[in-house]
């Protein structure tokens, strides 16, 4: 651990009149194995017997810009020169109300092992001296981290009524590090699950954005699965996405599923790659709905793009990838059965080309997830198969590989109002007829699509339905 700590945080440690200490995440994530280089920890936590403002100081003088101090938590954020961010705690004991997430009492400490109990877990309770270079191990940390094991710090039921994001770090950091809870922590998760009403939309959604991409942070194999999992385990899942829990237990055609619907999802998100878990995860949200208002799922795709903008918006999710999410929702079962005529399809695979990636990998991890099946799904086989056609064709793909352009419309006498619906129904028709991508042909195709155009809006009292374009 020596080795992997910055030269200037040593060089600090030397001069303050206490022993400075490595704690949490960094000092687990070492001894889990996670962690054995330089430069692996772009951020460390450190604390010390010492109040905030004298820590500041000594850090100032080591060469340290000190960002902050927070005076009531004895709290001082650093970073060195190279960029490395350091956050200091005085060693403290808190008292909260209960759900509240923020202390509503700060008492300050010499004793080790109350900083130690006023953590979240045992396994983010290790302490690494590093003037003496040792571990110190108040409540036994260090036996869990060997176990893969999370065990609160206290009596489970007291640490989660605390601070109700430790129910979501929990299922997280389970995620991230493949470690399992004990009982007891599971039990006490169960019986404060309502209070994750408490915390903010936003620290939820980026918690849950954080899980989906647990397999990712050290490579733990279906990180992703086990932090969802456990969220369904201890009910937290009920509260913060209760449309998808609703699925738990509902039952689906055992012809093409193996799962009941919540877990079909959580197996989704256990297939599908990283950019695509969101719409993994919410692809059959519909279903319950759907279920229990007509006793069928026929227009889950439609009321699940729905329901994922509504989900969306409440936790304050980014907007493009509420976008795109709801638009993957919305179109995930399009050519399910691989019967759509291939000149539509052709068509739709031109109209949703950006989006095409992702949709067929969102298809292949649906198909995985009905029964565990990994071979290729039958859709995605198929437009991948019809995408390389296109291309060999010469398809326009983007209106800059069409053969005309806006401004020759323009000067062609077409109405301003018409020429990108005019464009982008020229690139649907070469997809179907790649041979008609010809500047002559796309000018007559494009002269009946706008006379096609402003008859609509005759029709609608928008504009004459008489005149005729010219050629």
């Amino acid at each position: 651990m020596e080795r992997l700590i910055p030269e200037k945080l040593k060089a600090l440690a030397a001069v303050l009149p206490v022993p400075l200490y490595v704690v949490g995440g960094s000092v687990r994530d070492f001894l889990a194995g996670h962690a054995r280089e330089k430069g692996d920890f772009a951020d460390w936590d450190v604390c010390a017997p010492l109040a905030g403002d004298v820590f500041a100081a000594a850090a100032k003088k080591c060469g340290f810009s000190v960002r902050a101090v927070y005076a009531n938590t004895g709290t001082v954020k650093l970073t060195d020169e190279a960029g490395t961010g350091v956050e200091f705690s005085s060693f403290r004991s808190d008292e909260y109300v209960r759900g509240t997430h923020t202390p509503a009492a700060v008492f300050f400490t010499e004793n080790i092992l109350l900083d130690a109990a006023r953590r979240d877990f045992t396994c983010n309770a290790v302490y690494y001296d590093i003037g003496a270079q040792k571990f110190v191990d108040p409540l036994g940390g260090m036996a869990d981290i060997a176990a893969k094991r999370v065990r609160t710090v206290r009596e489970s039921g007291r640490v989660f009524g605390e601070d109700g994001l430790r129910l979501l770090r929990l299922a997280r950091q389970c995620g991230q590090l493949g470690f399992q809870a004990d009982e007891a922590t599971l039990r006490g998760a169960r019986e404060n699950a309502a209070l994750i009403d408490d915390i903010a939309a936003e620290r939820v959604f980026f918690e849950l954005d954080l899980m989906l991409r647990a397999d990712e942070k050290y490579g733990v194999r279906d990180g992703q699965y086990r932090a969802l999992r456990l969220l369904d385990e201890t009910r937290v899942l009920d509260r913060v996405l209760p449309a998808l829990a609703a699925g738990r237990g509902m039952e689906q055609p055992a012809a093409f599923h193996a799962h009941d619907v919540l877990e079909h999802s959580l197996r989704c998100v256990l297939y599908a790659p990283p950019s695509v878990r969101w719409a993994a995860l919410l692809h059959d949200v519909g279903k319950p709905f759907c279920k229990l208002r007509d006793g069928n799922f026929h227009r889950h795709p439609e009321e699940g793009a729905v329901l994922a903008d509504g989900i969306f918006r409440r936790l304050k999710a980014p907007s493009r990838l509420r976008e795109r999410t709801c638009e993957l929702v919305l179109l995930h079962m399009y050519d399910m059965r691989c019967d759509t005529r291939e000149r539509k399809l052709r068509r739709f695979l031109s109209a949703h080309f950006s989006l095409l990636d992702d949709l067929i990998a969102l298809k292949q991890a649906d198909w995985s997830a009905c029964k565990d099946d990994l071979s290729f799904a039958p859709a995605a086989l198929r437009w991948r198969g019809v995408l390389a056609q296109m291309r060999a064709e010469g398809v326009p793909f983007s209106l800059r590989e069409l053969q005309l352009n806006g401004k020759e419309l323009l000067e062609g006498g077409m109405p301003a109002k018409y020429v990108g619906k005019v464009l982008h129904a020229l690139l649907l028709h070469c997809a179907a007829d790649p041979q008609d991508n010809r500047a002559d042909r796309l000018r007559k195709i494009a002269v009946g699509i706008c006379n096609d155009l402003r008859a609509a809006d005759g029709a609608r009292g928008d504009a004459p339905a008489t005149k005729k374009e010219g050629g």
